[in-house]
């Protein structure tokens, strides 16, 4: 899920901005809340109600669940290429490919290990897991069985023999594998050809980015439906759950913000002093706007306070507000691994690997959206990988709020630190 931005693409209606996410938010707090209060009418009305609340917000979750695949698959591309195109600009915009393609595979491999420590030494409470288990009982998990391959078919399972099966399967890994080539392969194509098909994928991606902002047109009344079905089920618990899911996953944001600073520091080699100085703007920025575009005037500010070169901040820093989420790997990975936590799903080694590399890989086509676009096309292929059910990602949505928040402030520090650490030092102290 990646922070909200200007795109070429705008959706069709949906809510946005502050007021769009504090209306999810309040949709998920009052259908929890009625779901609670659902008993007290007698099995006799609360049976119905909750079948009919499963029935709408499963209608809605299939209408988000349809856009994954093209999706992922047209983005993918466009990143790819996009990227290879920009490494092929010159020596400076290579080396901030590189960093960005690093940083992915640590964010992801961070992601990965962090969540399930930060779950060991703060675990949900045993019965607030229980009690959403049960609240989520009617959950179909078959689009994750049998997703994550056994040791011995892992490595034959990455190379697909059948692309079209493997998306028609929801076989993530070998899809994304198998989209990353060929996006590689295109763009070593002669310059018309690939602009020409580099353009199909950019309108599969604008078209799928629109039935997404239909099907958010409605996300109130599905996250209402959604949330009143898992408090019916999960009662009182369901609350905790929430502001514990909260905490975790914004943590994960805190600590990669940290991750941002020392770079600035220790491969940058920018004082401490200066970076919290020069950060105070686009940091603010971020935090009230929760968008990395929004803060580009404000990075490209600091680039000057620290004394960047002007031709080199700008180069990296819009090519770092394309291409670069940092925060995204991790805190993609976290939410499917939050999600294992509540049903108490074991993740094996195999499906670690396959759900590191997902995390990392589908980030290079992440789009620059409103969370409640991106979150759950972002972190589906995430938790197909993983084996985890993708079905509360609905309810997960509506908190996005926080966590994003963070998730900005993360990515506006990183791609600022990591413009310090490709520019070119001697010389740098020439005004902006």
């Amino acid at each position: 899920m990646t922070d909200p931005s200007a795109a070429a693409a705008a959706p069709a209606p949906a809510p946005k901005g502050s007021r769009g996410a504090l209306l999810l938010l309040g949709a998920l707090i009052l259908g929890l809340v009625l779901g609670i209060l659902a008993p007290r009418l007698g099995d006799g009305i609360k049976e119905p109600l909750v079948q009919a609340a499963s029935l709408i917000g499963g209608l809605w979750l299939d209408a988000l669940r349809m856009t994954v695949i093209p999706l992922i698959v047209s983005l993918l591309v466009v990143g790819v290429v996009g990227g290879a195109d920009a490494a092929r600009a010159g020596g400076l915009a290579a080396k901030a490919v590189v960093w960005f393609v690093a940083f992915y595979i640590f964010s992801a491999l961070f992601g990965a290990f962090m969540t399930p420590a930060l779950l060991a030494l703060w675990p949900l409470p045993p019965e607030a897991a229980q009690a959403l288990q049960a609240g989520l009982a009617g959950v179909d998990q078959s689009v994750t069985k049998g997703a994550v391959p056994t040791v011995a078919d892992f490595f034959k399972s990455i190379i697909p023999p059948n692309p079209i099966a493997a998306a028609a399967n929801d076989q993530i890994l070998p899809l994304v594998f198998f989209t990353a080539i060929f996006a590689f392969a295109l763009a070593k194509v002669r310059s018309d050809k690939r602009v020409a098909t580099l353009g199909f994928f950019e309108g599969v991606a604008e078209a799928m980015l629109t039935v997404i902002g239909w099907v958010l047109a409605l996300a109130p009344l599905g996250i209402l439906a959604l949330a009143f079905a898992v408090g019916a089920g999960a009662g009182g618990s369901a609350l905790g759950a929430v502001v514990h899911y909260v905490i975790i996953l914004s943590t994960l944001g805190v600590i990669l913000t940290i991750v941002g600073f020392g770079i600035a520091v220790l491969v940058a080699r920018f004082t401490p002093g200066e970076v919290f100085r020069a950060m105070a703007g686009p940091a603010a920025v971020a935090l009230s706007t929760r968008s990395s575009l929004a803060s580009l005037p404000a990075m490209l500010q600091s680039a000057a306070d620290l004394r960047i070169r002007a031709r080199d901040a700008d180069v990296v820093l819009p090519l770092a507000v394309a291409l670069f989420r940092a925060t995204g790997p991790a805190m993609n990975i976290g939410v499917a691994l939050y999600v294992a936590h509540w049903y108490g799903i074991d993740i094996s080694t195999t499906g670690y690997i396959a759900g590191i590399a997902v995390a990392a890989m589908a980030s290079i086509g992440a789009v620059s959206l409103p969370g409640q676009i991106s979150f759950v096309t972002s972190i589906a292929p995430i938790s197909i990988a993983l084996g985890v059910p993708i079905e509360p990602l609905a309810l997960l949505l509506a908190l996005e709020t926080i966590p994003d928040t963070f998730r900005t402030l993360g990515n506006v520090v990183c791609d600022v630190a990591v413009t310090g650490a490709v520019s070119d030092r001697e010389g740098s102290a020439e005004a902006a």
